[in-house]
Order: structure tokens, then sequence, then C-alpha cells
């Protein structure tokens, strides 16, 4: 089949990449000069199917709400919001339920575990290199947070992924420039989880898919898609292309042409933040990735350089930085490791998380029959974009998933 991919962020060049592995003639539209320049471009470069886990969870609402008022906080909600966003946040307070959590996370793990195993393969068949890291550290500052996480260590269990709950001595055995002075009670091992530099994977997966006969039109930014029984037409401002299906892959900039299409889903833009930074002291900075669990930051070695990330903005985001924001990620990186680098000479970076209410990802099929969707990876998008790209080019090619996709597709909605 002829396939068009809108999207050249992670998910969709992996799609590109599966869907060409799987005889496909693909086509790649993105509306950028490169891909990976938008959401991929900044995230906090994690793959860790142990923390991959949704927002809405036990807690979160009553932690959001402590700090509604201090000048560091994990998210924010811009006064005045939209009836929209009501709604969206009235599901995603349901989805904090600790049955709906459970069920959540792992659909989540299911995906990210598949998406991990098929990047393992990925990298030893193509040698890849892209400053990849193995091993994460969940922080807990307190003991209400620790008591917080025990239905995700149960899920750990059950799933039987390795983790290890640990004092706060053995932490700092694992990572031993984790700073003395900030509160530490105990601490999360995944000795499996992983990071590395997402837009140099997706640069080195896209030459792999021009190679096997991926075509990449950049500066094409798609303005809307028609259906009929044989295909489906593309527009990009007064050009036409044709094509035998489609795939969405646009992030939040899916939802639009979802609309026009008649298709409808819970998707919300939330503004995430990221900082980077080089490293000044190796000897004092982290050896593989922390992840905050007050504040819902990460902090990640990169080569040579920190990637501090997290905040959240819930409301149409502003193109402008929010300083409130880089004061939190400069304070979770001087927190743990603040001889390591100078934060406040970071880099800052902003993009948009396109979220759902319950956290997974949207991949698969829709009821127009030519129209698949690989959308709503929030935070994970990352570590679930192997995963999903492949799930994408199996189902298309109308071929056994690898996997059970129940939970993943757009008919969990109805």
């Amino acid at each position: 089949m002829q396939i068009a991919v809108v999207g050249g962020g992670v998910a969709g060049v992996c799609t590109a990449y599966f869907l060409a592995a799987a005889g496909h003639q693909t086509v790649v539209l993105e509306r950028y000069s490169n891909v990976a320049l938008e959401t991929s471009f900044g995230n906090a470069g994690l793959m860790a199917p142990g923390h991959a886990a949704p927002w809405a969870a036990p807690g979160m609402p009553q932690k959001l709400l402590s700090y509604l008022f201090k000048p560091e906080s994990p998210a924010v909600l811009k006064p005045g919001m939209s009836p929209t966003l009501w709604r969206w946040m009235r599901r995603w307070l349901a989805e904090c339920d600790i049955g709906r959590f459970q069920v959540n996370k792992l659909r989540m793990q299911r995906l990210a575990l598949y998406s991990n195993e098929l990047m393992h393969l990925l990298r030893e068949h193509y040698a890849l290199q892209y400053e990849q890291t193995r091993g994460l550290l969940q922080l807990f500052r307190s003991q209400h947070e620790r008591a917080l996480a025990q239905p995700l260590l149960a899920l750990l269990e059950e799933a039987g992924l390795p983790h290890h709950l640990i004092h706060s001595d053995d932490a700092r055995l694992i990572e031993p420039a984790l700073a003395y002075h900030t509160p530490l009670n105990s601490a999360l091992h995944l000795p499996g989880d992983e990071a590395g530099n997402c837009p140099l994977f997706t640069r080195q997966l896209r030459a792999i898919a021009q190679e096997m006969g991926v075509v990449f039109h950049f500066d094409s930014a798609v303005d809307a898609i028609e259906t009929d029984r044989h295909g489906v037409t593309l527009a990009i401002g007064q050009q036409r292309f044709s094509a035998d299906a489609v795939v969405i892959a646009a992030g939040y900039d899916s939802l639009p042409l979802l609309r026009r299409l008649g298709i409808r889903v819970p998707l919300y833009p939330a503004k995430a933040y990221s900082a980077s930074v080089a490293i000044r002291n190796f000897d004092q900075s982290p050896l593989a990735s922390v992840a905050d669990e007050s504040y819902k930051v990460s902090v990640t070695r990169l080569g040579t350089r920190i990637r501090v990330a997290g905040t959240v903005e819930l409301g149409f985001p502003a193109p402008e930085l929010r300083e409130a924001a880089l004061r939190t990620l400069v304070k979770v990186g001087e927190d743990w490791f603040p001889d390591a680098a100078n934060y406040n000479a970071s880099s800052f970076w902003s993009g948009v998380w396109p979220m759902l209410p319950d956290g997974v990802p949207l991949v698969g099929p829709t009821a127009l029959r030519n129209v698949h969707l690989n959308i709503g990876h929030s935070a994970s998008g990352w570590g679930m974009a192997a995963g999903s790209g492949k799930l994408v080019a199996d189902l298309l090619s109308g071929q056994t998933t690898d996997i059970d996709t129940e939970g993943l597709t757009l008919a969990r909605y109805g």
C-alpha cells in the first residue's frame, strides 16, 4: 500500500520505519524542516517502562492543590479555564481512582515494555549510539510520597519488572553525587529503565528509513484530509496528495485534522518544559537518571549535558516561557546535583504534550477504514514510539500484533 504518515516526531518516524519494513510505500509529511523539532526535541529522554505511568494517579489532585500557592509547582492551571478544559479535568479526576490508575498503568506498561524490546533490537541491528544510559531512581522526599507509591509497587510486582525499594544510603551508592542537603526518605530503583537522546535517535532512524525507500517531505503542513472508498487525499496548501491510507501522528496538531474527519478524542494540550545544560563537574553529575516524585521532574544525563524536564501547564499554552516553571526545573536540578552545572545558564525549552485523561495513547484504526492513529503519548512518547509504530504497521498490514491491543485503540472511547 501507499501510506502517508502525518508527523515527523519520534512516533511518526518509527511508524514510517516499520511500515517500510513491512513492504509499504511510505511518505512522511512534516511541517518543520527536519524530524524531531517539536515535542520530541526537548523531552525528558526517558525510555522507562517501570516509570511510565499516567498523570491521573491516586493522590495527584491533592498534590496539585497543595502546590497552587507555592513558587515552584509540578503543574499549573491557568486562570479562566475554558469549558473544554473543565470537561477534560472532570474526566482526568475520574481516572485518578485507584482502579482506573491500575488499568491505565498496566496498559502503558505493556506498550512501553514492548517498545523497549524493539529498541534493543534496533540498537543491536544498526549499532545505534544515542547517548543512552541504563537505570532510573525514583526519589521520595518524604514518607508520604513513599506511601503514595504503594499502588505502583504492586503493579511492578504483578508485571514482573525488576525494582527495588531502597534506603536513601543505598540510593546514594547508585547515584553517588546525590546531594545530602535535600531530604531523601527512600527511592525506587528501576534497573531496567533507560534514557537517551531522542532527537539524535530520530535522525538516525530517519536516515535508515530513507535508505529503505521512505520519502520525507518537510515544510509540509497538512491542512485537511479527505477520505473515500479508494483511499485518502491530503491537502497541503494548494497541493493535493493521494494515498491508500494515512497514519495521523502529529501530536496535538492531529486534533483539527481529526475534527474535520468527524473523529472526536479527548485530547488536550499540556505545555511541558525542560532545561539542558553543559556539565561543568562530571564527578558531581548524575550517572543515569533520577525522577523527583514530589515535583514530577526528571534529571537525566545525556552525554556531556544534563536534561531537567517536567512541570505541566494546562490551559491553551502561550508561546512564552513561564518563569515559575523554569524556577521549578532549576530548583530540582540544584536540589539533587548542585555542583554538576550552572542551571541558570540552561537552554530552556517548552513544547506541547497531547494529553488524554487516562494517559494511554491511541494507536491503530478509527471508524474510517483508511485512517489510523498514533497519538496521545503525553510524556512517554519516546518510551512508547517504537512499540506504537510497530503496532500501527502490523494493523495496517493485516498482521497479528505481537502484543494485545486491548485498551490502546480508539475503541476504548466507544
